[in-house]
């Protein structure tokens, strides 16, 4: 089952692209599902039709499904959740702000993405596209599996065994209410599943994630940082979307300096996104609502081309830590070392490659660091950091 996972900056038209992309791939005959997990839906009403949390058939072979966050929150989280309240009613809270402020952040986005379990061991579709909340939101869920999984590892069994020999005596000095054994049996579980979803989202062989953007500078930064810590967190983005391009002919007047605009910062997402595909949408005559008008903008976006393929293999970008060091490693084909120069401004890092240049932003545990050295590895550049003693400290 393929797994296609859009995202980006709120307002870049994220979820008018994820449904053109299904609505094209079922066209092309694959069986597919549109799944909305960012809790302001608005696949619904790119769609022009009502969806819940229950996928509903749409056109020929296309479903959407908008989950319902506070029913899988209660499916996947319930045993977790009403512990936390009860644990924060013990607290002095109000009954109402426990029962809000049981639910984690993330944990809407995360019950959503646990639906892929199901629908991968089932193959019930031959692919799902997820629309994803934007950037910011998707960072944190992505991320969110890697870390649990060394606290199940590592951290999980000691709590679990202290709180066992711990509850008989605690019980006698305070009313605490401490977690039972059904409980823990729920975070393993809940543990297990992210796991497993990572391990399904980070190969490249089924799943990536696609960036869209609109080619403005805020934007693009911002893309720039979520595709570095895509790269960081081990997920594979196969496909740039820049979407909203003013045409090259036909405006004047005060679209001009627009159309200008556009077309300078296009030329940075080709700098910072190499060798990644990028494709191009332009700006429609009028809102992209309906299936009729989801077709066509699939078509402005894909041609005839088929979106469910994989349209780039291996990682462009990857960081990976040696000891104290960490290394950035980027793809350089037909590229030698004397023909590279680099520069730090801030947290970004610039490479030069003769008249051309790409500006990579640093993920949060390089922009402290030092440059250690740089080197050519086949055709890949390496650049070597090392933490300083002021960043590891901090």
């Amino acid at each position: 089952m393929r797994i296609i996972l859009y995202t980006g900056k709120g307002g870049v038209g994220k979820t008018s692209v994820a449904a053109a992309t299904g609505l094209r791939a079922a066209q092309l005959g694959h069986k597919t599902l549109v799944m909305s997990t960012d809790p302001a839906h608005s696949l619904g009403d790119s769609l022009d039709m009502e969806l819940g949390g229950a996928p509903r058939e749409v056109a020929p072979r296309l479903w959407a499904q908008e989950l319902d966050v506070f029913r899988e929150i209660d499916v996947h989280w319930g045993k977790l959740q009403e512990w936390l309240r009860i644990l924060m009613a013990w607290r002095g809270l109000d009954e109402i702000v426990a029962e809000e402020m049981a639910v984690l952040p993330g944990m809407e986005e995360l019950s959503g993405l646990l639906y892929l379990l199901t629908y991968h061991d089932e193959q019930a579709y031959d692919c799902v596209i997820v629309d994803c909340a934007p950037t910011g939101e998707t960072l944190r869920l992505l991320s969110f599996p890697e870390v649990m999984s060394w606290w199940l590892q590592h951290i999980f069994p000691i709590q679990r065994a202290a709180t066992r020999i711990a509850r008989p005596i605690l019980r006698r000095v305070t009313d605490l209410p401490l977690p039972d054994e059904g409980v823990f049996d729920a975070a393993q579980d809940i543990l297990v599943k992210l796991d497993r979803m990572r391990e399904i989202l980070t190969d490249p062989k089924h799943a990536s994630v696609r960036l869209v953007m609109n080619p403005e500078k805020m934007v693009i930064k911002e893309a720039q940082r979520t595709y570095t810590y895509l790269n960081l967190y081990g997920y594979f983005t196969d496909l740039v979307v820049v979407n909203r391009m003013l045409p090259r002919e036909g405006v004047d007047g005060y679209f001009e300096r627009w159309r200008d605009s556009q077309a300078k910062y296009y030329d940075l997402v080709q700098q910072a996104f190499a060798p990644l595909p990028i494709l191009t949408a332009r700006l429609m005559r009028d809102e992209v609502v309906g299936i009729e008008r989801l077709d066509e903008f699939g078509g402005v976006i894909y041609g005839e081309s088929d979106p469910t393929q994989v349209l780039y293999e291996g990682a462009a970008q990857e960081i990976r830590q040696e000891g104290d060091t960490y290394v950035l490693s980027l793809a350089l084909p037909f590229v030698s070392k004397e023909d590279i120069e680099l520069a730090r401004t801030g947290d970004e890092l610039v490479v030069h490659v003769g008249n051309q240049k790409r500006n990579l932003i640093l993920p949060r545990a390089l922009a402290g660091a030092q440059q250690a050295g740089a080197k050519m590895q086949g055709d890949r550049l390496e650049v070597r950091f090392r933490k300083t003693a002021q960043a590891a400290g901090t």
